[in-house]
C-alpha cells in the first residue's frame, strides 16, 4: 500500500488523495497540495530576506520597518543596519545584536 505524504503546511500524516481535484488534502488544516508542491516546500528551508535574497551567517542587513520590542519601550527604527547576523534553527528568524542587546528578528523585516 502506498503511504500518503505528510501535509507540508502542518506536518500531520492524516492526508488523503482527492481524485476529483488530483490533489492531496489535509483534513486537519484544510490544505490542498500536490506531491510536487510538497517536495518543493519541504526542500526550501533556506533563510531569505524580504526581497528573496538568501541570508548567511555573518551577513549585514537593514531593517525595512520600525519594530516595537515586546515587553519593552524600545523601538528599532527603519534603516537600522545590523552587522554579523547569526542563523537560527528556524529559517524565518535570525539572531543579532543591536547596540549591545541581543534580538531575534523575523527575516521578513530585513533586507540584505
Amino acid at each position: 500500500m502506498n503511504k500518503e505524504p505528510k501535509c507540508p503546511k502542518c506536518g500531520m500524516e492524516n492526508t488523503y488523495f482527492d481524485s476529483s481535484t488530483d490533489l492531496y488534502v489535509c483534513p486537519d488544516c484544510s490544505h490542498e497540495f500536490s506531491t510536487e508542491a510538497a517536495d518543493d516546500e519541504a526542500e526550501d528551508k533556506t533563510p531569505r530576506d524580504s526581497n528573496g535574497t538568501e541570508l548567511l551567517t555573518g551577513d549585514s542587513v537593514t531593517l525595512i520597518k520600525d519594530l516595537k520590542v515586546r515587553g519593552s519601550s524600545i523601538v528599532l527604527k527603519r534603516g537600522t543596519k545590523v552587522k554579523s547576523i547569526r542563523l537560527t534553527e528556524d529559517h524565518e528568524e535570525v539572531d543579532c545584536k543591536i547596540d549591545g542587546t541581543s534580538f531575534v528578528l523575523k527575516t521578513c523585516f530585513l533586507k540584505k
